[in-house]
Order: C-alpha cells, then structure tokens, then sequence
C-alpha cells in the first residue's frame, strides 16, 4: 500500500474513531496487565465479566498475592486456561512486589520477564499505560495488515515490524486500536463486512464480500 493510501488508511479510521480505547476495562496499570495476560485465546467481554468482581478486591500486586490461588480461580474460572492463566498472575504479582517495589515497569524487557506476559502483552501495556508508539499485534491486526495490504507479513512479528516502519507519526499511538477494532467488527475472519467499510477502496482484498441486502 502507497505511502499516501496509508495516511489516508488511518485518517478514515481516526474519523470514525477519534480516540480509540481497549475494550478491556482496567482501573489501574496493574490491573490492565492482569486482564491483557487474562485475555489471551479469550474475549474481551469474558475477561471483562471475570473481572469485574475481582478488580473491586484487587488493585494492587500484593493483593493479588493475598488473595491467593484459589481465591483467584475462583473469579477467573468462566476463562479459558484459567488454572495456567492463575498461576502467571500469581507468579507475576510477586515477581512485581520482589523487582520492581509493586508498580508495573515501563521497560518491555521488564515486562517481558513476567510470568504470562509476552510481546503483545507488554506492547499493550506500553501503549495504553504509558502512551508507547507500539503495535500489538493479535489475530484480529495480524489479518487486517496481510488481507488489506496495509501490513502483509507472514508473522505476527514481521506485521509488527511493517506497521512501526510504515505507520504515519500522527496515527501510531491508536493505530493498534483502530485495527483491532476494524477486525473485530468489520474486516471480520470469515466474512468481512466490506459493503461498509470506510476503507475497502483503499484495501488490496479482492472478493469484496457485497452488501447482502442488495442480494
């Protein structure tokens, strides 16, 4: 995609969307890394009915540890891999207390090394906790980026990479929430909804799937 097509890519999402958020709900940084490392394989709406008792009791790492394990399991059990999922945040919640004095880093290397917390994880919490130019790159961005040529790639890392390189300074701290909304909600995996999508004359997909009231 030309130089100019992207801007103009980006521009049409912004309109629509001035201020694109996470549709996680989050109260605190700890708290955001606690329900994006929940989020893995999962929705966003299920994390967000798990947690909304659980963030009432727990705000910080060391009441995550206070509330243990089972104490845990019991809030995120409706999750998929909810045991696996516990024992990381358990992990990471004192691994916070022992490094870092209980507050979240802004280092992604920091991040990194928290049990449960990878690359899109800490990209997440990069750009929406501290306001990081990143670009987390879920299934949802990962198809929008090869399907509309925005960002073709054949990893997630490699998408990464072509939307940091690529994507206009005006656009890059929402450019992650602009996409995984689009995917979400539009450029949707088995049927995307070209018929009214703000940028379908701009996107490389050649089957535009037509408007189905028109049939």
């Amino acid at each position: 995609m030309k130089k100019a097509d992207i801007f103009e890519f980006y521009s049409r999402l912004a309109a629509d969307n001035p201020d694109p958020e996470t549709e996680l709900n989050w109260g605190n940084t700890y708290q955001l890394v606690v329900a994006v490392a929940l989020s893995a394989q999962s929705t966003d709406i299920g994390v967000n009915k798990a947690t909304r008792a659980l963030f009432e009791k727990v705000t910080t790492p060391q009441q995550m540890v206070d509330l243990g394990l089972d104490g845990l399991k019991e809030h995120i059990k409706t999750i998929g891999l909810y045991n696996t999922k516990a024992k990381n945040v358990i992990a990471a919640a004192e691994m916070l207390i022992a490094e870092h004095g209980g507050e979240v880093p802004s280092d992604r290397d920091a991040l990194e090394k928290l049990p449960g917390v990878g690359r899109k994880t800490a990209n997440v919490v990069l750009n929406c906790a501290f306001g990081a130019e990143t670009f987390a790159v879920d299934t949802h961005i990962f198809r929008v980026g090869n399907r509309t040529g925005l960002a073709p790639g054949k990893t997630v890392l490699a998408v990464e990479k072509k939307l940091e390189k690529q994507t206009p300074s005006p656009f890059r701290v929402g450019a992650h929430h602009w996409l995984i909304l689009h995917g979400r909600y539009i450029c949707k995996a088995r049927t995307p909804e070209c018929w009214r999508c703000p940028v379908a004359d701009l996107c490389r997909f050649k089957k535009k799937t037509p408007d189905p009231k028109t049939k």
